[in-house]
């Protein structure tokens, strides 16, 4: 069985370990995490074995980013490729409820937990991470580092740039891009298309943050 670690003492780490278990596709080495604190103590019984940089200590094992924001799990992907951590070693967790069609693409490191459902022409990037309930629709494309949280629904061809959080229950019309680092509040019904780094919220939603006051989208 293939050995896994997982970056990030996290809720989400608790997730996919335990998707991870009953779907018997990897064997959990342990957790990384840069805490200091936490070395040495376990997460659901996974021991947290020391800082991110250790996982070259692991030659045979698979990675996979287990941090909630798509900006932070950019960072530390950037930061092992710094260390020489080659790309292919990034495992991609889908839990055994989700089917994946054969005209749908999921990118390395990504997650996708229950019930996500993806019917045809998908695109997800690398390092994207879909909480349980999200559902996709035709030519939908997810781009590297979003993050779709519980409940999330795109229409038919919608875009999610790279790094936007949607939020619980949120939804895309048909044909709408999320641009680049945005974020989408829970609930919020989109309906127009949100330029890079923005914030949107409501029913129909609206920008409560323009890019210009929160630095832009990076």
């Amino acid at each position: 069985m293939t050995e896994l670690l997982l970056i990030g003492a996290s809720g989400l780490a608790r997730e996919v370990l335990a998707c991870v278990r009953e779907n018997g596709q990897f064997d959990v080495v342990g957790v990384l995490d840069d805490d200091e604190s936490r070395v040495g103590s376990t997460l659901d019984g996974a021991p947290i074995l020391g800082p991110v940089s250790h996982a070259l200590r692991y030659p045979e094992a698979r990675v996979v980013a287990c941090i909630g924001a798509g900006s932070a799990r950019e960072r530390v992907v950037a930061r092992l490729g710094g260390l020489g951590f080659p790309s292919y070693r990034f495992a991609t967790v889908v839990e055994p409820s989700v089917r994946v069609p054969s005209c749908c693409e999921i990118g390395p490191g990504s997650i996708l937990l229950g019930n996500v459902t993806l019917t045809t022409g998908v695109t997800v990037g690398s390092h994207v991470v879909m909480m349980p309930g999200v559902t996709m629709t035709h030519d939908d494309v997810v781009e590297d580092f979003a993050t779709l949280a519980a409940g999330v629904s795109l229409g038919g061809g919608v875009r999610i740039g790279r790094a936007a959080y949607l939020g619980m229950n949120s939804s895309v019309r048909e044909g709408i891009s999320v641009g680049a680092g945005s974020r989408v509040g829970m609930g919020a019904a989109v309906l127009a298309d949100v330029p890079d780094g923005e914030t949107w919220a409501g029913v129909p939603a609206r920008v409560l943050e323009p890019a210009a006051a929160v630095g832009g989208a990076r």
